[in-house]
Order: structure tokens, then C-alpha cells, then sequence
């Protein structure tokens, strides 16, 4: 009997009632059942579908460690370097010890709890596991829809409830003496555009001097500082509004201009040494500074030398956020300026600001009103 080809599949009645189909794919034969002759061949398609992007459709008898080497990079046309940097760290440290040797098929309710269990018992923030579960359910979801498990185990089990980080945002006078504490750092024009644009670390962190026009005062974002393992990149924005043009306020430009002078300055110092990469912000050889240094270098005593609480520097784009609003910017404008994927974004985060918004609305209808 000649042996059956590669990807050749054939679907019987069984005695039993149900419908049965067998595909032999790399030598071996994998059989796939259903109620109906057409619940098996959608499977069988799947199946054919799933071998052709790297999967082995064996009916989730393979284990989940094994689906998650395959999935997993499979999914990178599809996802940001540093969300997939994040799929992974998250799978390898909290979802393969738990169902690495669980077999697909058998992932249940249980084994998604559990997977939240360790992680909380850890001490592993809530939204981290939420952010686990997140990817579990990706991944099940994508096992579903390839007919190698014929539900989603994480779909199941509602997620651990998100705890949002505290968000910390100084006041007008606080921004004040924030930025002329920051005259004495070397990096005063970061701290200024960072509290009157809103702009993320990372984005300010990838700025060059060929996305900025002094002259109009504005600046182009068009990328932001990623650290892949010991190497720092600028990669693309988080998001596509996230590539945006920002207009700079007289203060930033003007403490621009004072940092262009002093890296000027510093350029021939160092000589054939310096490294022109065409950023605004650098070491003192001209590379790409990493956002923890700054940190914890500079950003942390800053904040002593202004007499100021502890914040996040993510901390400064709230605060540019509230005074953006505070005086009645167009939520529109702001969410343009800060680069959220959607008004609603903006309105949802800083609701405490948009309250105060919609009482000085309520005053001036009551004082139309007499």
C-alpha cells in the first residue's frame, strides 16, 4: 500500500455517531473528530492552515510549552519589539512553569487559576497577572481558532482586576520650581519639554536635532528608546498617533537652544571620539542615554534640590496633562498633543481634571443665566 503524501487528509463516519478526520503531516498521522462532517473539515482546513504557519495541528496533544515555542514567534510580524519582549518575559517567567508540561488539550480553568495564584502569591502586582492572563488568552484564542483545542481554558476565568499605578502630578508652582532646579542639569531642556509637552520618555530620550524646528518651535516625534537586552534602538512610537508634531512652548525652545550651545561645546571636547548620531539628549559621547540612568542619576536628585515629593519621570506627563486641561484646552488638542490613540483615552485617565472642566462650564452657563 503506498504511503499516503504529506497534508493528504480523508474524513469517515464513525460507528459511534461522530465524524472523524485523519491528515498525516511530517510522517505522521493526526486525527481530528466532530459531530458533523462539516465541524471536521473546517478542523481539517485549520489544521492544513496551522501546519503552513509553523504549528503542529496534533488535536492539542502536543504540550502547551511546546504550542508557545512555536506560537510565539510566529507572532512577531503582528506586534511592537517591545510588546513581544513583554509576551515573552511574561510566558517564560509565570505561564511555562505552571503549563509548560500540560498538554494543550488538557489546559483547563484550573490551570489559568493557578497561573494567577502563583503570581499573586508572589507578590506580583495585579496587573501584571491581569497582563498574563491577557497573553494566555491570545494564544488559547489562536489554538481555538486553528481547531487544536475546541475551547478557550483562559476565556473561562475572569481575569485578576487591574490595580492602576498612583498617579502623581505636581501643581503649577511645583512645575515652577522643577524647572529652575533644572537649570544645574546638564539636561534642563529635557525636564522642560518633558512638563510643557507631555512627551513620554522614551520619545523625548529619541528626539534629534533634524525633527526640530527652533524657529516655529515645533518638534516631530517620531520614534522612542528601546532597550533590547544590553543594546539601546530607537524603534517606531507605541502607537501610530504617537507619531505626531508637537508645538513647543517659548520656555522649551528657548532651554533648547541653551542645550544646543552646551553640546556644541561638548562635541569639540571630545573630538573624533564623539559619536554623531544627530540626538538632542546623549552621554557625554554623543549615544543614546538609557531611561533608568537618567532616573536615577539625575532626574531623582533633581527632585531633592527643588524640595519636591518622589514622582515617576512618567509622573512629569501627567502633570503636563493636568495643566494642559486646567485652563481649558480642548481635550481634543491635548490628547493630539500628548499622542493617545483616542480623546476618549484622555478623558477617561484625567477625569479629576475634566470635572473641574465641566464645573467652570456649569459657572458660566449659571452667570449667562443671571
Amino acid at each position: 500500500m503506498a504511503k499516503r503524501a504529506n497534508g493528504e487528509g480523508t474524513i469517515y463516519h464513525r460507528k459511534d455517531g461522530r465524524w472523524e478526520a485523519a491528515i498525516f503531516l511530517d510522517g505522521r498521522r493526526h486525527r481530528l473528530y466532530g459531530s458533523t462532517r462539516d465541524a471536521v473539515n473546517r478542523q481539517l482546513v485549520a489544521a492544513l492552515k496551522s501546519h503552513e504557519d509553523g504549528l503542529l495541528p496534533g488535536g492539542g496533544r502536543e504540550t502547551f510549552g511546546h504550542y508557545w515555542e512555536v506560537w510565539l514567534p510566529g507572532m512577531q510580524p503582528h506586534l511592537r519589539f517591545r510588546t513581544l519582549q513583554r509576551y515573552e518575559e511574561l510566558g517564560r517567567l509565570h505561564l511555562i512553569p505552571v503549563l509548560g508540561r500540560v498538554r494543550l488539550l488538557q489546559v483547563g480553568p484550573q490551570h489559568v487559576r493557578e497561573v494567577h495564584r502563583r503570581m499573586l502569591d508572589k507578590g506580583i502586582s495585579p496587573t501584571t497577572a491581569h497582563h498574563a492572563h491577557a497573553v494566555l488568552h491570545r494564544a488559547l484564542a489562536d489554538a481555538v481558532r486553528w481547531g487544536m483545542v475546541p475551547r478557550n481554558a483562559a476565556g473561562l476565568v475572569p481575569p485578576p482586576r487591574m490595580v492602576s499605578a498612583e498617579m502623581r502630578t505636581l501643581t503649577s508652582e511645583q512645575a515652577k520650581l522643577l524647572c529652575r532646579a533644572a537649570a544645574e542639569s546638564p539636561v534642563e531642556a529635557l525636564y522642560m519639554v518633558a512638563v510643557t509637552t507631555g512627551m513620554r520618555q522614551g520619545e523625548l530620550l529619541a528626539l534629534r536635532w533634524s525633527a526640530i524646528d527652533l524657529d516655529r518651535g515645533i518638534v516631530q516625534v517620531t520614534g522612542t528608546v528601546t532597550k533590547v537586552g544590553p543594546q539601546l534602538l530607537i524603534t517606531p512610537p507605541k502607537t501610530a498617533r504617537s507619531r505626531r508634531a508637537v508645538v513647543l512652548t517659548p520656555q522649551a525652545v528657548a532651554a533648547l537652544e541653551r542645550h544646543r550651545l552646551r553640546q556644541d561645546q561638548e562635541r569639540v571636547q571630545v573630538g573624533a571620539a564623539w559619536e554623531d548620531r544627530d540626538l538632542i539628549f546623549t552621554t557625554a559621547v554623543g549615544g543614546l542615554l538609557e531611561r533608568d540612568q537618567v532616573v536615577r542619576c539625575d532626574f531623582v536628585p533633581l527632585l531633592k534640590r527643588a524640595g519636591l515629593p518622589p514622582i515617576r519621570f512618567h509622573d512629569l506627563r501627567h502633570t503636563a496633562a493636568t495643566l494642559l486641561l486646567s485652563p481649558g484646552v480642548q481635550p481634543k488638542v491635548a490628547s493630539e498633543m500628548l499622542g493617545h490613540a483616542t480623546v476618549a483615552i484622555t478623558l477617561d485617565r484625567y477625569s479629576h481634571v475634566t470635572e473641574t472642566m465641566q464645573r467652570a462650564a456649569a459657572e458660566s452657563i449659571a452667570t449667562l443665566l443671571g
